[in-house]
């Protein structure tokens, strides 16, 4: 099999906003991350591991080069002292751990500094989604199945039939391969629509190569470990420490803020009149989307913003059909934008993987994602899952919100 990660580019945007952060902010704090396939009938061969261990292996041979460099130091909110500490980082193959003892048959882990394990999540899933599926199936009906399905979705949007407004292209995690997420970006910036805007890809690569925007600013690990990370922390305040952490980085830059990683209901109680002014939007990724969606105009409201001066960017599961039922719903009252993923990068004859892989621990202490979906929950050691909701009840209880409460 050809390598999989070429390029050290080849990870998804908001790697190099929040690794930007950490390295500023949080440079000395360490991290354990775990792979999780949540397809209960998915097993990978011994075969297939030996390929993602290789795959993995020439993903840590890799370096910067100096014109990936300086595409990344003429990105606005890109600083040229993040610039020279890339210039000499690269991955290590030490800092993971791969054997074949799980009940899927691939046990993955990585264990080192943040500012280098937060950089392995999405190259590692992109590898070994691609090994899973040139494996386990043969590719080439794959590809044709992807292609015939993507030329179907950009005629929905040439014709109207689907109107989504501005829309980005997320899907490197779980795509079906380099060439297929390749195909689908080139695809999608070539059309012209009706009533949609293709933006930009995750992808910081493929974002260089097609001459599109790179799309990301923070996903959960932020909060996760700069909320939870310091055990002097009230995990309750997970929100408000990573927010203030961001903005000390960015200012007014770079900012839509991630609403589920302790349950929207406790981010609300941060995301006041300072934040909820200097982010430009918020993002959605779990829960009921038109539930979360008014809850947020109305939130803006009662801070007294205009929420059309706001977006409101949706990103959990979603095809061109339910983005556009959600446009419908949303349009003229904010800005509507959507990331779409696995829909746009790996929509075959053969059902995706549904894969993961989260921070577990950081500075050695357990560490959560909550969500507003329990299925989309992640945390080894129930007991501190049980811990945080103890904390976010008493804040809950404790306040403007005092009729909210969570239960275990």
């Amino acid at each position: 099999m050809e390598q999989i990660i070429t390029s050290l580019l080849e990870t998804d945007a908001y790697k190099f906003s929040m690794g930007q952060a950490i390295y500023h902010q949080f440079s000395g704090y360490k991290t354990t991350w775990a792979f999780k396939c949540r397809n209960a009938d998915v097993r990978f061969t011994p075969e297939m591991v030996e390929e993602i261990k290789r795959q993995i292996r020439l993903f840590c041979d890799l370096r910067f080069t100096e014109d990936e460099l300086e595409y990344l130091n003429n990105i606005r909110w890109i600083k040229g002292s993040y610039v020279d500490f890339l210039r000499l980082w690269h991955p290590r193959y030490g800092d993971f751990y791969i054997g074949t003892d799980a009940p899927c048959g691939l046990r993955l882990e990585a264990m080192g500094t943040w500012l280098n394990t937060s950089m392995y999540e999405i190259p590692t899933l992109a590898i070994i989604n691609e090994v899973y599926f040139r494996m386990a199936y043969d590719y080439d009906t794959l590809l044709s199945s992807f292609r015939e399905r993507l030329d179907d979705k950009i005629a929905g949007l040439r014709s109207g039939e689907y109107a989504v407004g501005s829309f980005s292209e997320f899907g490197l995690r779980r795509r079906l391969s380099s060439e297929a997420q390749d195909l689908a970006v080139a695809g999608l910036k070539s059309a012209e629509y009706a009533d949609s805007r293709f933006v930009g890809t995750s992808n910081v690569y493929l974002a260089r190569r097609h001459g599109v925007t790179p799309v990301g600013t923070m996903a959960h690990e932020w909060i996760m470990c700069v909320g939870q990370g310091n055990q002097r922390h009230n995990p309750a305040y997970s929100n408000w420490f990573a927010l203030d952490a961001w903005v000390k980085e960015y200012g007014v830059l770079n900012g839509t803020a991630l609403t589920d990683t302790i349950t929207t209901e406790c981010f609300l109680k941060d995301f006041q009149l300072t934040y909820a002014t200097l982010f430009s939007g918020v993002r959605h990724d779990s829960g009921d989307p038109y539930v979360w969606g008014e809850r947020m105009i109305d939130h803006y409201v009662s801070l007294g913003i205009d929420p059309s001066t706001k977006t409101l960017l949706f990103s959990d599961s979603l095809d061109l059909a339910r983005a556009t039922a959600i446009y419908r719903r949303f349009n003229g009252r904010c800005r509507v934008a959507f990331g779409i993923g696995t829909y746009l990068s790996n929509d075959t004859c053969e059902p995706p993987l549904n894969i993961v892989m989260k921070t577990v621990r950081c500075n050695a202490s357990d560490v959560a994602k909550l969500s507003d979906d329990p299925g989309k929950g992640m945390c080894e050691n129930p007991d501190y899952v049980r811990y945080l909701y103890r904390c976010i009840n008493w804040r809950m209880s404790h306040g403007e919100f005092e009729n909210n409460s969570f239960h275990v």
